[in-house]
C-alpha cells in the first residue's frame, strides 16, 4: 500500500487516463519509484498512453520489476497497446523473458494484436501448438460471449456425453411443475433442495454440468465421480470470494482452491501462463479450455441444458 508522502494515496483509477493530474502529483513530489515502480505498472495496465509515457520518462528503469513483471508486460496483459507503445518508445524490452519463460513481445504473438512489436532476427516466435491453443482460445471466448455467470456452478468434463455423466452419477430426471417453480426462483427453495438439480449438456469434445443458483456441479464428490478414466475442471463462482477451480483426474482431485480466470504468477508453467492470457478474467472459458471443450455458444452454461437431472442424496464433500 502506498505510504501517506508517496503522493498517490488517494488517486483513483481514472486518475490514471488523466495526463495533467499525473503530471501536476509528479511536479508536487509524487514518488514515480513507488511500490518498486508500480505507478508505471499500474498506468501501463488501466491508464492512458499520455500518462504512462510521462512515468515513463521520470522513473530510472522503464523496466523495472513489480512483483516479477515489467510495465510492458502489464500493458500487453491488459490488451494496451498504445500504453505498450509508449513503453517501447521509452526504452522497454518487449523480449525480456519473465512469468513461465514467456516475453511482453512472445506473449503478444498469442494475442489479439500479434504485430504490435517487431520480432528480432533470431528471435523464437510461437510454437504450432501454441498457436492452435491462441486460434482456440480467441474462438472459445467469442462463441461463448460476454454473460453473468456471478454464483454459477460449473464442471466440465473431458471425453463423455451427457447421458454417460447421467449414468455416473446416478442421477434421475427432474422434470414437472416442482422444476418449473424451482428454475424460476431457486432462491426461494431451501439449499438443501436447489442443490440437487442441476443441468447436463453434451458439447464438443466432452459435457457441460451446471447449476445457474449454486456449487453443486464442483464438489468434490461430483467432480471425483465424472473424472473416472478422465479429467475434468470444476468452477464454482462464489458471490463472495470470487471464481474457485478445482481439477479432478480419474477420481482423484489434483488440485482445488485454484483461480481459474485471474492473471500468471510466480512458478507457472509456460502452458499456463498461455492459459491465463487467453483466458484472464473469464473463468468459464478458461474451465471449458482446461477440458478440451469447445463450445459454441453458452447454452450449456446460462441454459437451458440438454436435460436438468436430480443427484442421489449423498455427502458429496467426503463422498469417494
Amino acid at each position: 500500500m502506498a505510504q501517506d508522502n508517496s503522493g498517490w494515496l488517494d488517486a483513483r483509477w481514472e486518475d490514471w487516463k488523466d495526463a495533467d493530474n499525473i503530471r501536476r502529483r509528479l511536479d508536487q513530489g509524487a514518488d514515480p519509484e513507488v511500490w518498486g515502480g508500480g505507478a508505471l505498472h499500474r498506468a501501463a495496465a488501466f491508464g492512458s498512453p499520455e500518462v504512462v509515457a510521462e512515468l515513463a520518462r521520470r522513473v530510472r528503469d522503464v523496466d523495472a520489476l513489480d512483483d516479477g513483471t515489467t510495465a510492458l508486460w502489464e500493458a500487453v496483459m491488459e490488451n494496451r497497446p498504445d500504453n505498450a507503445r509508449a513503453l517501447v518508445a521509452a526504452g522497454a524490452d518487449p523480449w525480456r523473458a519473465q512469468f513461465g519463460g514467456w516475453s511482453p513481445g512472445r506473449l503478444s504473438l498469442a494475442g489479439p494484436a500479434p504485430d504490435l512489436f517487431s520480432v528480432p532476427e533470431g528471435e523464437r516466435g510461437l510454437t504450432e501448438a501454441e498457436r492452435t491453443v491462441a486460434r482456440e482460445g480467441r474462438r472459445l471466448v467469442e462463441a461463448l460471449g460476454a454473460f453473468d455467470y456471478e454464483g454459477t456452478g460449473l464442471v466440465c468434463v473431458a471425453g463423455i456425453d451427457a447421458q454417460e455423466a447421467i449414468r455416473r452419477l446416478e442421477a434421475k430426471p427432474a422434470d414437472g411443475e416442482d422444476l418449473e417453480e424451482l428454475l424460476d426462483d431457486p432462491c426461494a427453495y431451501d439449499m438443501d433442495e436447489s442443490l440437487q438439480v442441476i443441468g447436463v449438456t453434451t458439447v464438443p469434445g466432452g459435457c457441460v454440468v451446471t447449476q445457474p443458483w449454486g456449487y453443486a456441479p464442483q464438489m468434490p464428490g461430483v467432480t471425483a465421480i465424472l473424472s473416472a478414466g478422465t479429467y475434468c475442471y470444476g468452477l464454482y463462482a462464489n458471490p463472495k470470494s470470487g471464481n474457485q477451480g478445482i481439477i479432478a483426474r480419474d477420481g482423484v482431485i489434483e488440485g482445488s482452491d485454484l483461480h481459474p480466470g485471474g492473471g500468471p504468477d510466480h512458478g507457472d508453467t509456460s502452458e499456463e501462463v498461455l492459459f491465463s492470457y487467453l483466458f484472464q478474467n473469464n473463468a468459464v472459458a478458461y474451465s471449458c479450455a482446461y477440458a478440451g471443450l469447445r463450445l459454441t455458444d453458452a447454452r450449456a452454461v446460462i441454459g437451458p441444458p440438454d436435460g436438468w437431472v436430480e443427484l442421489p442424496r449423498r455427502d458429496y464433500w467426503t463422498y469417494s
